[in-house]
């Protein structure tokens, strides 16, 4: 069993499929693990450490002969994998509802003509035995806690109350949209660094959590029936009614604060626009906010992706793949996802991996040749 960890091609990605130590695990499971040359350079892991953990270090067409798992961070152009095994798995971050050059269907469907069995570890079930395998969480993690950094260094002001000789330096005021993970870390944040915070989202089961980490809910009251809850613990597209109570609440509140962090999603869908240009002309100006949601089109109208622009006096961040900007500990992360997932499945007798169908199913994109995946076939 040969694993190979290419080395990231898409503009911008500083991360690593694999580490030492997780490389170390492979070895150890009976695998024989190949990494690119300057895999992990980036990320601050040099070869000499994945060679002291056991991997062979190469060219691409080295590490991909002959292997029959691909890693990666996010999925590799088709024509860089000229050679691979016919069956072999890729498994990564493999955006298949995305746009441009890094994702997409029709990226699938050449997936599907190389005869790889392509698996988006994105498509991970958010199910109790699969949490040490959801990328989406551990990269969302420390995407929620820059996004709080990123605001303090755009924003003249400082963060805690300060009491001095000089006078009172009033805290800052944070408002979270969106509590899943990012959000949650960020509320976390944001309170560490003595922000008073407040939050919301359109999962009422979110008020507690917000509560729990010391920050003010702000949740549409007296529209009954909706919830907000999909299936896995996603939010779904909401009503008219509620988007229009929503707004209202949202505009009287925005105006109020300093710096605003905005973390929805919805799966396969564009970002839901949760602030419009006029909500930002409220806010006074020097006030930030920053859209996590911008690489899918935005939370914020005007936020643009790999920018900081400024409207009405107000900075609007838009950092493209955020985690990224944290190499190291989001590779660490996201190395141990891949490490998780393979060796929770790990045949000691056949030497391999062997998928069952509620996760396998679910995260298999092609097979055979074909696209097996329900959500893109339907």
């Amino acid at each position: 069993m040969k694993i190979a960890v290419l080395k990231e091609t898409a503009a911008g990605e500083r991360r690593v499929s694999a580490t030492p130590e997780t490389v170390k695990k492979f070895v150890a499971l009976g695998a024989q693990v190949a990494v690119e040359a300057g895999a992990g350079a980036s990320a601050s892991f040099d070869d000499a450490g994945y060679a002291s953990a056991g991997a062979s270090i190469g060219s691409r067409a080295e590490a991909l002969n002959g292997a029959d798992i691909v890693l990666g961070v996010q999925g590799p152009d088709p024509a860089s994998l000229n050679g691979i095994k016919q069956g072999a798995w890729l498994a990564a971050g493999l955006n298949p509802f995305g746009a441009g050059e890094n994702g997409g269907r029709a990226r699938v469907d050449e997936y599907a003509a190389l005869g790889v069995e392509a698996l988006a570890m994105e498509f991970m079930p958010r199910i109790t035995r699969a949490q040490s395998m959801d990328i989406l969480s551990s990269q969302s993690n420390l995407a929620g806690y820059k996004a709080v950094l990123d605001a303090a260094g755009e924003y003249g002001r400082a963060f805690p109350m300060m009491m001095t000789a000089a006078g009172t330096v009033s805290a800052a005021k944070v408002f979270v949209m969106g509590v899943g993970v990012a959000g949650l870390q960020a509320i976390a944040t944001a309170r560490r660094l003595g922000a008073q915070v407040s939050a919301t989202d359109v999962r009422s089961a979110t008020k507690e959590q917000i509560l729990s980490l010391g920050a003010k809910p702000i949740f549409v009251e007296k529209v009954a029936g909706i919830e907000g809850e999909g299936s896995g613990g996603y939010a779904t597209e909401m009503s008219d009614e509620y988007k229009a109570a929503q707004a209202e609440l949202v505009s009287s509140h925005i105006a109020k604060q300093d710096i605003v962090i905005t973390t929805a999603l919805i799966p396969g869908r564009p970002a839901p626009r949760l602030i419009s240009d006029a909500q930002i002309a409220s806010m006074r100006p020097g006030s930030v906010i920053v859209d996590l949601a911008v690489e899918s089109g935005g939370n914020v109208e005007g936020a643009v992706a790999g920018e900081v622009v400024e409207k009405h006096g107000v900075k609007i961040v838009g950092h493209r793949n955020v985690a990224s900007r944290l190499a190291s500990d989001a590779s660490a992360l996201f190395a141990r996802n891949l490490y998780n997932f393979l060796s929770a499945f790990w045949d000691k007798e056949a030497n391999k991996p062997v998928l069952d169908a509620e996760i396998g199913d679910a995260i298999r994109l092609t097979q055979g040749g074909k696209i097996v995946n329900e959500r893109l076939l339907g």
